[in-house]
């Protein structure tokens, strides 16, 4: 059995949050539009069943992880690429041969106190997230183990904080 792995998805919030995805249908939902070689990469080969996400709010005053989520099911073809309708279309998709991938996720846990990028810059595990790195646009990112269960830890850490 392969070893869970773990990510950083990141969004928009004004595009989707991470209550957008607590509101879905049974909290799932298609993570679609991404149009980057490197990330579609990782959704097409890397992403697995079970693996979990953290949930990025990026373009934001504040950037942050809000919350996570888990992978239930894996790469597939993206349906936006051929849907004339969507802002993800793609003019040279060749349904025969796709191009871009989408992944579905499920609504894990919304953090009481995100994890703004000051706040991973303190954490001497966190600051070393790829997140973190200057110019670092990717949408989706590897994740180490030692990295999500500090995030975790933080995340309780300052909810019991918040609940003072």
């Amino acid at each position: 059995m392969e070893r869970r792995r773990y990510w950083l998805f990141k969004s928009e919030p004004d595009e989707f949050s991470i209550d957008d995805l607590r509101r879905a249908p049974q909290g799932t939902q298609r993570w679609d539009g991404v149009r980057n070689y490197q990330a579609r990469n990782f959704l097409r080969d890397h992403v697995k069943i079970g693996d979990g996400v953290l949930f990025y709010h990026s373009s934001t005053r504040e950037p942050a992880v809000a919350g996570t989520a888990t992978i239930v099911r894996e790469g597939y073809p993206d349906p936006t690429a051929s849907d004339p309708g969507s802002p993800y279309c793609d003019e040279n998709h060749d349904p025969s041969r796709p191009r871009w991938y989408s992944v579905n996720l499920c609504f894990e846990s919304k953090f009481v106190t995100p994890l703004t990028r000051g706040v991973l810059a303190g954490h001497p595990v966190l600051s070393g997230m790829m997140v973190m790195r200057r110019g670092m646009r990717l949408s989706i990112q590897k994740v180490r183990a030692t990295q999500w269960r500090a995030v975790l830890k933080l995340a309780r850490k300052l909810s019991s904080k918040a609940d003072e």
